[in-house]
This record gives C-alpha cells, sequence and structure tokens, in this order.
C-alpha cells in the first residue's frame, strides 16, 4: 500500500518517545482511514512508553487513563491518545478488562483490539503493521474481528454494536462468523449502559448507510429496550444526516409510541419529545390545509411538526415543502406571539383565568386567519367580544 505521512505535529510526538527508547506507532482508526484516502479526525498512539514516562516526555498532557495506560498529549492540531503497549486479563463484566499488564510487544497489543481494520499501526517510515490481514479486509469491505469473534465480544458487548456501526460508516459488509457469533451473545448487550447503546445507535443512523441499523434490533442488540420490530431503513437515507431527522425516521418505522424506547435510551427530552409529538401526528393524518399546519406547529411545535412530516418522507409520502412553506410565513404560533398583552386584557375588563381563556381564543383567531394577527384588528375584535358579553 505505500508508505503513509502523518502531520508534523504527530510525528513529533512518535520521534520524542523513539528518542527516549521507547518505539510509538499511531494506530487504529488513523491508519484505517488514511489507507481508505480519508483525513483522519484524530490521531491515537501506541508505545512501549510507560504513562508516567510519557507525562515526564512531554509539556502538555492531561492523565486521561492511568489505570489502562493511557496519556493525553496536547498538539498544536489537537490531542493525540497515547497508550502503552497492553495485554488484558478477563472481561468479568462484559466492558473493562479486570487487569491491564504493561509488557506486551506491539503485535500483542494490535493482537487485543477488536476488527482487523483498526488493528494496524505505522512504523517510523510509513509502512504499515498489519499482521491480522486488515488492509485485505479494507480491500473487500469486510468488518472481520481480531481472532474469534466470540472471544472478542465476550471481553466487551459494546464491540457488537461497533461492528455493526463500522459496517454502516463505512459501507462494509460484516463477515459471516461475526454475524453468527453477535447472534450468540446479543443478550451480553444488556449489561451496557444506555448511554453508551444510544451513542452507537445514533452514529449508525447518522452514518451514510443508515440501513445498516436495521441489524441492531434484528441481532437482538436493543431488546432490553423494547422498540419492538422495526419496518426497512433504507429511507432514512433521505434525511439530514443530523441527529434529530435521522431518530424520527428510525421512530416512523416502528409499530408503536417510540417514547419509551427513546426514553430508555436516555436521548435528549428535546428529540423524545419531538419524536414522540411527530409520531402521533403522523399517526392520526398530517395536515392538509394552511390553517391546520398553522395550528399543528402552535399545539405541537416546530421540531414535532417537522419530525411527522419526516416519518412520512421515510415512508413515501413528501409533504416538506408544505411545512415548510407555512414555517416561512411567520405569524403567532403561541400566545406569547400576540400583538395584544394580558395587560391590556386587563385594562379592557377580564381578569384572572378569563385573560388566558382569552388569550386562547385570540390565537385560535389568528391561526385560522393570520391576516387579522395585527394589534389594531385585534383590539377591535376585543372590543367587540366585550360588547358581546355584555349583552348576554
Amino acid at each position: 500500500m505505500g508508505h503513509l505521512e502523518i502531520p508534523p505535529e504527530i510525528g513529533q510526538v512518535r520521534d520524542t518517545l523513539w528518542a527516549a527508547g521507547r518505539p510509538a506507532y499511531p494506530v487504529g482508526g488513523c491508519v484505517r482511514d488514511q489507507l481508505l484516502g480519508r483525513t483522519p479526525g484524530d490521531y491515537d498512539m501506541t508505545t512501549a512508553a510507560r504513562p508516567e514516562e510519557v507525562m515526564a516526555l512531554f509539556r502538555r498532557t492531561v492523565p486521561t487513563g492511568l489505570k489502562h495506560g493511557t496519556v493525553t498529549v496536547l498538539t498544536g492540531i489537537g490531542p493525540v491518545e497515547v497508550t502503552t503497549f497492553r495485554r488484558e486479563g478477563g472481561y468479568s463484566d462484559s466492558r473493562h478488562p479486570d487487569a491491564v499488564a504493561f509488557d506486551a510487544t506491539l503485535e500483542e497489543d494490535l493482537a487485543r483490539r477488536d476488527f482487523t481494520v483498526n488493528a494496524m499501526a505505522l512504523d517510523r517510515d510509513g509502512t504499515v503493521v498489519d499482521p491480522f490481514g486488515g488492509q485485505a479486509d479494507l480491500a473487500v469491505g469486510r468488518i472481520r474481528c481480531v481472532g474469534d469473534p466470540e472471544e472478542r465480544f465476550s471481553e466487551d458487548a459494546l464491540r457488537m454494536l461497533r461492528a455493526v456501526r463500522f459496517a454502516a460508516q463505512l459501507g462494509f459488509r460484516m463477515e459471516p462468523g461475526l454475524v453468527r457469533a453477535v447472534g450468540r451473545l446479543a443478550p451480553r448487550a444488556a449489561a451496557l449502559s444506555a448511554e453508551r447503546v444510544r451513542t452507537e445507535l445514533e452514529k449508525t443512523i447518522c452514518s451514510p448507510r443508515p440501513g445498516g441499523a436495521e441489524a441492531l434490533f434484528y441481532l437482538g442488540l436493543l431488546e432490553r429496550y423494547g422498540p419492538g420490530p422495526v419496518r426497512p431503513l433504507e429511507g432514512l437515507g433521505r434525511l439530514p444526516a443530523e441527529p434529530l431527522a435521522r431518530w424520527a425516521g428510525l421512530c416512523g418505522a416502528l409499530d408503536r409510541d417510540p417514547e419509551p424506547f427513546l426514553t430508555a435510551l436516555r436521548l435528549e427530552g428535546r428529540i423524545v419529545r419531538a419524536c414522540g409529538g411527530g409520531f402521533r401526528i403522523w399517526r392520526a393524518g398530517l395536515p392538509e390545509h394552511p390553517a391546520d399546519w398553522r395550528r399543528a406547529l402552535a399545539d405541537q411545535g416546530t421540531e414535532a411538526v417537522r419530525a411527522a412530516v419526516w416519518m412520512a418522507f421515510t415512508a413515501g409520502e413528501d409533504r416538506r415543502d408544505e411545512l415548510e412553506r407555512t414555517i416561512a410565513q411567520g405569524g403567532c404560533r403561541s400566545v406569547k406571539d400576540l400583538p395584544v398583552t394580558g395587560g391590556e386584557l386587563a385594562a379592557l375588563g377580564w381578569n384572572g383565568p378569563a385573560i388566558g381563556a382569552v388569550q386562547r381564543r385570540l390565537l385560535d383567531h389568528v391561526l385560522e386567519r393570520p391576516e387579522d394577527a395585527r394589534r389594531d384588528h385585534l383590539l377591535a375584535l376585543l372590543e367587540r367580544w366585550k360588547k358581546e358579553e355584555r349583552t348576554k
């Protein structure tokens, strides 16, 4: 594959370690991305140096994971995680090693990693150190475990979700033996924190191939969160690659109210409310008339109505232009948007709960007739209502 280049700042970190007699290698995703012709988002490094040696060699460091041998070195182009070559003991919690020993070789360090495409390092002369066939797997578009997949997934159950995520992000397929191992060990995913599961699911649905998230459902990796069956997700790729749109599209593929599922995943409240409200709007039928769109925006909020439209779009019904035209027209969406204040209503003779009732009546009027949302017009309308009350 030739020689790969790294930024000078990363090379300086590597060369400082080598000069101290401690071999060091860029490793993992940064090597994978360069081989794919992509610019790495960040750089990790593996080294023979112990954490205390790393901190002594560099002026600006953060002890981010000393227990596991990791020190973050701060450079002019961003942080670099520098981790000591290590071997790991058992994984009694299916997530973290019970013990870490810093007496490994580079190849032993690479052997503990999850997938072959992430188990490559970059030598000092720019050649790729690839003892497990990661370059061959990149060439054929395959996600394959380093060694026995059941052993890798027994060590860390999150790797099962990462396999699905990497396949979606890279447009690769998962090796059949890996898929079989996930099917057998999927119940172990129930022990993972909801936050980690949510992060992997969100990265998957926001990837270039979000339909790959179907595997998380049919392999049973989300069973703990009770989402129920999911319909095909290929339509997600037509939505903006941002969280609210993709979560909305996913929720539209479920057969039940998505709020319990999203809440169990500890998703932020804004997205839970928008997707829950959007699901109800979509299932009841999208608005048909401009006044109905305005009323939906007033009742449910812009994000919920957008979520409903995205759900419909993934199902083949495109109502986006209608919604965006309504939003662009502006107008009153809540009582606080009315050009008449509560104080003015009090001055006209309303008080207490009656003020709120009149405000809601005014809002209902301007949602139906947005051209009436002028102060002079509404004051005249209020005077008329007041006279009608007196004559009753």
